[in-house]
């Protein structure tokens, strides 16, 4: 009786194996599927074919285990090698190995406002169409920089692909050092637009319609908001294979899990089939050196990867990619000092800063409530009971990001509605309650 219990026990033992060996196949054979890009579309025709579209549009869901059982439609044969040749955007055609500063005219769309600037830089060699934008909110500073350093360092000659840039989304809002456009709309809340809506819709639909898809990537920069700072991170929804995949090429840049919110630009171009982040550098209002430094440095990373250029660029430390993330908040009033800065790792209990009463000297302290990285904080301010002070993100592998994108959902219907915590919607998207105050 023992010897055939062991054998039973044995033979469990090499089914769960197995399983678990399945798994993992499946997962990497889910993750290293060619699908075409918009650029290899492209190079067969002007036009691409609804069919065609539709099916990249269905790309941009969630990975599910419906999704996973359904079968890759036919696609037309590609050429080996993409086509090279004119960029047509805002009625222009850009020939390769050129660099043209062209303006589109949001008054055509919006009623009113400023030439928005977009430099196209046509390589001399076949490749991917790069879409960089900063400025969407007008008081973050640090990503216009970035665009800026980019594409000013960018010859022709030397970059395989296109890269269009587009420094300032938000005109209006950058010239009087603000978030919002002039009615108080965040523009990062109405996109792909509407072409008959509000003034803010109809600039992102405008902008979406005769820019962003004539791109293949996009990357979206942002900085923190409302007096916060961000640790550099790039934020998709890694849920989606073609963003997982894209998230890999940004050097040891931190990675977080943000499926974000419906009028998002990065969440509009993944709708429409364009893998896009939103890559967070530090704080608003003010232009920060080593941020910008390091933003810089990922974006060229990302094209190296992309086979853009041939820059190469060096980092020391691993990709740390983080799953899930909290705000936590003040509970009392007072002046914020805080005793750690972006990118400690923490543990849970742990005591983060404290928020002194100035008139009667009470202190009240704050620790963590769970362990992880610090990927975002309030500045030392003046703050109020339940102001969000410290965002802390929660490290995963990649293949437990794969491998929870397989399982069944099983998300609370608060979370299955939207996707992602409200504590987390104040950077690229502010806090509900400010939006609904907008509209």
């Amino acid at each position: 009786m023992r010897g055939v219990a062991q054998i039973n026990s044995g033979i469990r033992q090499c089914a769960c194996l197995g399983a678990l060996f399945a798994l993992v196949f499946f997962s990497h054979a889910l993750t290293a599927q060619d699908y075409p890009s918009a650029a290899q579309l492209r190079a067969q025709g002007e036009n691409v074919p609804n069919s065609v579209r539709s099916f990249r549009i269905q790309l941009a869901q969630p990975m599910t285990a419906a999704r996973v059982a359904q079968a890759k439609p036919d696609l037309p044969s590609l050429p080996a090698a993409l086509a090279l040749g004119p960029i047509k955007i805002l009625g222009r055609s850009v020939p390769p190995n050129s660099k043209e500063r062209l303006l589109w005219k949001p008054s055509l769309t919006a009623g009113g406002g400023d030439s928005l600037p977009v430099t196209v830089i046509n390589g001399a060699k076949p490749g991917p169409v790069l879409c960089l934008t900063g400025g969407i909110h007008g008081d973050e500073l640090n990503g216009v920089e970035v665009v800026n350093r980019i594409i000013s360092k960018l010859s022709p000659s030397q970059l395989s692909g296109a890269v269009i840039g587009v420094p300032v989304i938000n005109v209006s809002g950058f010239q009087r050092n603000s978030r919002y456009l002039p009615d108080r709309r965040d523009l990062n809340r109405y996109f792909p637009g509407n072409s008959t809506g509000s003034a803010a819709s109809r600039l992102a639909h405008g902008f979406f319609n005769s820019v962003v898809l004539a791109c293949d990537y996009l990357v979206d920069l942002h900085t923190g908001s409302f007096e916060r700072t961000n640790l550099p991170q790039v934020r998709g929804n890694l849920r989606i294979r073609e963003v997982l995949e894209f998230t890999r090429n940004f050097g040891a840049t931190t990675v977080l899990h943000s499926p974000g919110a419906r009028g998002m630009l990065r969440v509009a171009a993944t709708e429409a089939g364009i893998p896009a982040v939103t890559f967070e550098i530090g704080g608003p209002v003010r232009l920060e050196a080593s941020e910008i430094e390091f933003g810089v440095l990922g974006v060229e990373t990302l094209m190296n990867k992309l086979n853009m250029i041939t820059k190469l660029r060096v980092w020391s430390q691993p990709q740390p990619v983080l799953y899930r993330s909290t705000w936590l908040r003040t509970n009392h009033g007072g002046l914020l000092i805080s005793a750690v800065k972006l990118g400690d790792r923490i543990k849970r209990g742990e005591q983060l800063g404290r928020v002194v009463d100035p008139l009667s000297g009470a202190e009240s302290m704050i620790e963590a409530s769970v362990g992880g990285r610090v990927i975002g904080l309030a500045l030392n301010q003046l703050v109020i009971p339940g102001y969000a002070v410290y965002h802390i993100g929660v490290e995963a592998s990649e293949s437990d990001v794969v491998l929870s994108a397989l399982k069944p959902r099983l998300l609370s219907r608060r979370d299955a509605e939207s996707e992602l915590p409200s504590d987390e919607l104040l950077d690229e998207e502010e806090e509900p309650e400010i939006e609904a105050m907008e509209r």
